[in-house]
């Protein structure tokens, strides 16, 4: 348990602070082995749960978590009841009421919740988290305790893994004719992950959390609409809503959302286009829209972006041209968008992005040559164009891209000598592969240490031989392809407040 300097109520967070280095990460983790997922969650909850804390008033006489002024404090009556209520429907780890009659006090062993003491000399509750440990674990039978919101100071709602037995949706009590529940001002996130039992659509009246800056319902089995009110959260920075089975299209009003920073849809089955509206959201650093059913074209005004580092459209029903301001995109990293029925010529212009160290654009039917202005892209790590119609050569820039470490060129139509030395095959390693392009070759001088990059040895003096000679040194059978994978690495996020 943690206590907080005394600030003004209903504004726990004034002086907030937001760092968003790692916006990206949830989406790399979808790409991890299975094997991984789960402790790469726990790791980005820890993360995040560290970095979440409420900042007050910095004066010199504010009262300190180790001051005295706090051992003679208490709760107010009524919100401890609130909080007893709360965890008798959550958790069964212990009798709540008589271990802990007291939960905010300093030395109280309680875990999970955070307090703070307020002008009215009491102190409050104004983050509870509950399913990983050391945070209470949630019994079978627990659903979402709606009475939560009536916690007036409540900034901060947090549950992993915690709803698996009865099925459960989120209840937004309505307003009642004095006012609406006092956590609706209060509320700056509320994040539900990784709740198998947590299923229904997103209440309509969602907008009535007014201060909601986190909105976080990832994982989970919530189906229907994204609602329209969504767009009324003006507070919000971050919003995620991938993995669920959300259906119908994206909101138009989103691009009412000015401050958004993060926005995760993917992993659902929304259709539809790409409304261009997200080009007004000028703040946006993080974008992933991958694996819906989402058609049409990328609108040119997401050229607007110009904070983006993160872009995902993989596996949806693009198709045409990209937008004609890409290269104003120049803060993107990654830019994934395998899997789309694109149908078009690589852009020249996507050499111009400076900071790209991403480039995914596989299985999209992308015809013409491989531009040589990708040899400009000088952090590039992970270039995957496999399975398109690319012809042409492979431009010799590509070998001097020193930060180059997956490359995949397979299953084209490419042609002529590859340009790789000895080194850049040894760099590589088994994260080059060239396989099932008929025309492509190597010259017998360059080494490529037994490495089977899938390619056969040019024919001697043009040759009409009808054997290619085997890469392999043993002289023996023709190469085993070996498959890999790529593992799309990233950053935490971190709220830092």
């Amino acid at each position: 348990m943690r206590i907080q300097p005394n600030t003004v109520r209903h504004r726990p967070f004034r002086h907030l602070r937001l760092s968003f280095p790692c916006l990206i990460t949830m989406s790399h983790a979808k790409i991890l082995p299975s094997h991984l997922l789960l402790p790469t969650l726990l790791l980005l909850l820890f993360s995040s749960l560290a970095c979440i804390s409420a900042f007050g008033n910095t004066k010199g006489d504010e009262p300190r978590a180790n001051d005295p002024v706090l051992e003679s404090i208490t709760m107010d009556p009524v919100e401890r009841d609130t909080l007893f209520r709360v965890m008798k429907n959550m958790s069964s780890d212990r009798d709540w009421r008589s271990s802990n009659p007291d939960p905010c006090k300093p030395d109280s062993s309680w875990p999970g919740i955070e307090c703070k003491p307020g002008l009215d000399n009491l102190l409050h509750v104004t983050r509870l988290d509950f399913g990983a440990a050391p945070n209470p674990t949630c019994k079978e039978s627990a659903t979402f305790p709606s009475e939560i919101f009536e916690l007036p100071y409540l900034a901060s709602i947090f549950f992993l893994d915690c709803f698996k037995g009865v099925e459960t949706s989120l209840s937004l009590p309505p307003p009642t004719r004095k006012a609406p529940p006092p956590a609706y001002a209060s509320l700056q996130q509320l994040s539900l992950i990784s709740n198998p039992s947590f299923v229904g659509a997103i209440p309509s009246n969602i907008f009535s959390l007014t201060s909601l800056r986190v909105l976080t319902l990832s994982q989970n089995r919530l189906h229907g609409t994204i609602p329209d009110s969504i767009s009324e959260l003006n507070s919000l920075v971050h919003l995620d809503l991938s993995y669920n089975s959300l259906t119908g299209s994206i909101p138009s009003q989103i691009g009412r959302l000015k401050g958004l920073v993060g926005l995760d849809l993917s992993y659902n089955s929304l259709t539809g286009s790409i409304p261009p509206s997200i080009g007004q959201l000028r703040l946006l650093q993080k974008l992933d829209l991958s694996s819906n059913s989402i058609a049409g074209i990328v609108p040119d005004n997401l050229q607007n972006l110009s904070f983006l580092d993160f872009l995902a459209l993989s596996n949806n029903n693009l198709s045409g041209g990209f937008p004609k301001g890409i290269a104003k995109l120049q803060n993107l990293q990654y830019f994934i968008m395998d899997d789309n029925p694109m149908l078009v010529k690589l852009p020249w212009q996507l050499g111009r992005l400076a900071k790209l160290q991403e480039l995914r654009l596989s299985n999209s039917g992308y015809s013409g040559v491989i531009p040589g202005s990708f040899a400009w892209l000088r952090n590039l790590t992970t270039l995957s164009l496999e399975s398109n119609r690319l012809t042409g050569g492979i431009p010799a820039g590509l070998s001097d891209l020193g930060k180059l470490y997956h490359l995949n060129l397979s299953s084209n139509l490419l042609s002529g000598v590859v340009p790789f030395d000895a080194g850049f095959f040894k760099r590589l390693g088994s994260n080059v592969d060239l396989r099932e392009n008929s025309g492509l070759c190597i010259n017998g001088s360059q080494s490529v240490d037994g490495i089977n990059i899938g390619v056969h040895v040019c024919r001697d003096n043009g040759s009409d031989s009808s054997l290619p000679k085997s890469l392999d040194k043993s002289g023996g059978t023709p190469f085993q392809v070996r498959n890999f994978c790529f593992q799309l690495m990233g950053t935490v996020i971190i709220w830092s407040w």
